[in-house]
C-alpha cells in the first residue's frame, strides 16, 4: 500500500498532537513526540497494510513513542518529580478551577489502567471509541465499556469521598 507521509501531515498533525499532548502533557514534548512519529510512519510505511485507519495506526505508533520516551526518562532520572507536569499552562486554564473538578482529578490520577488513559482519550483527547479501541488494538465495544466502567469508578470514588466527609 503506497502512502503518501506528506499528505498523512497535513491531514493529521494537528490532531495527532492534541492526541500525544493528552499523554505527555508538556506541549514540546507532544510536538517532539508527533514530529518523530510522522519520520517513524515514513520509515515503517512498507510494513502498514490497511487493515487499520491510518490515524488509529499514527496514534498507535506515538503511544508507544511516548511510552519509550517516558520510560527513558524515568530510568535517566527516577527522582525527578517534575515528569509530567505541563509547562504549557493553557491546558489548565481551560479546566474549571473547582473543588469538584480537582476532586475528580485526583480520583483519575488514582485510576488503574487501562480505565485511566481510555477516559483521558475520550475526554482531554476528544477521540471516538473506534479510534480509542484501535490504539489498544481492541474494539470499539471494548472503549465504549472500559470507558463506561472508568465512569463508574470514578463516581463511586466520589461518593466514597462525600459519604467520608
Amino acid at each position: 500500500m503506497d502512502i503518501d507521509i506528506e499528505k498523512l501531515y497535513e491531514l493529521y498533525f494537528m490532531k495527532l498532537y492534541s492526541f500525544v499532548i493528552t499523554l505527555a502533557k508538556n506541549s514540546d514534548t507532544a510536538e517532539e513526540i508527533a514530529q518523530n512519529t510522522f519520520f517513524r510512519a515514513m520509515q515503517s510505511k512498507h510494513t502498514y497494510k490497511g487493515q487499520a485507519e491510518e490515524f488509529s495506526w499514527l496514534c498507535s505508533i506515538a503511544k508507544n513513542m511516548y511510552i519509550d520516551e517516558y520510560r527513558k526518562k524515568k530510568r535517566l532520572s527516577p527522582l525527578d518529580e517534575s515528569d509530567g507536569i505541563p509547562e504549557d499552562s493553557r491546558i489548565e486554564e481551560k479546566l474549571e478551577n473547582t473543588d469538584s473538578s480537582y476532586r475528580i482529578h485526583c480520583i483519575l490520577h488514582t485510576l488503574e489502567e487501562p480505565y485511566k488513559e481510555v477516559f483521558h482519550l475520550r475526554v482531554f483527547g476528544e477521540l471516538s471509541f473506534k479510534t480509542i479501541g484501535a490504539i489498544f488494538k481492541k474494539s470499539e465495544t471494548w472503549a465504549r465499556v472500559t470507558y463506561h466502567r472508568a465512569r463508574l469508578k470514578i463516581r463511586e470514588r466520589i461518593d466514597d469521598h462525600e459519604n467520608q466527609l
